[in-house]
């Protein structure tokens, strides 16, 4: 029922082929639009860095210590460190 087809890679121009078996699992996973992209550019575009998160420091509200934080620190808001984030969610928990 399928046949491989040749296609043409939409960022580096170069051909590629989508064979009969990738087209029956597009099929098989509801897929209805060919790849655009060969596998080296596919491959390229998924490892792309996404921007690295600004950091913060702050101080944390229960022990104490410096931590790094992802987001701008609030004064009426505490921050904790990590290990005390956790031991505060854990407790929430039960």
């Amino acid at each position: 029922m399928y046949q491989d087809k040749t296609l043409i890679c939409k960022d580096c121009g170069n051909e590629f082929v989508f064979t009969a078996g990738e087209q029956e699992f597009y099929a098989s996973k509801g897929l209805m639009n060919e790849p655009q992209r060969c596998k080296a550019c596919r491959d390229a575009y998924k490892n792309r860095q996404k921007p690295e998160r600004t950091m913060y420091t702050a101080v944390c509200a229960s022990c104490g210590k410096e931590c790094k934080v992802p987001f701008q620190p609030r004064e009426d808001r505490p921050v904790y460190c990590s290990d005390c984030f956790s031991k505060k969610r854990d407790q929430r928990r039960y």
